[in-house]
């Protein structure tokens, strides 16, 4: 199936794709979906890690403070 012919193709125009159309279709859509959940977690733990490390400082300067009074 050429790309031309898939982007020509509209759900709304009253024609049932082929099944080759909608094989394709889903493998794309499926392929987004993982690249956007892969984003999203690689974007989730790098802010944990930045929480961490914040949480970490704030926890030393408390306990330096303790400490040395």
């Amino acid at each position: 199936m050429s790309g031309k012919e898939m982007n020509s193709y509209r759900f709304t125009s009253g024609e049932e794709p082929s099944d080759e159309m909608l094989r394709q279709l889903m493998q794309e859509v499926a392929h987004e979906a993982k690249q956007r959940n892969h984003e999203a977690t690689d974007a989730y733990f790098k802010e944990m890690r930045i929480e961490a490390s914040r949480k970490r400082e704030k926890w030393a300067d408390r306990i330096n403070n303790a400490i040395n009074g």
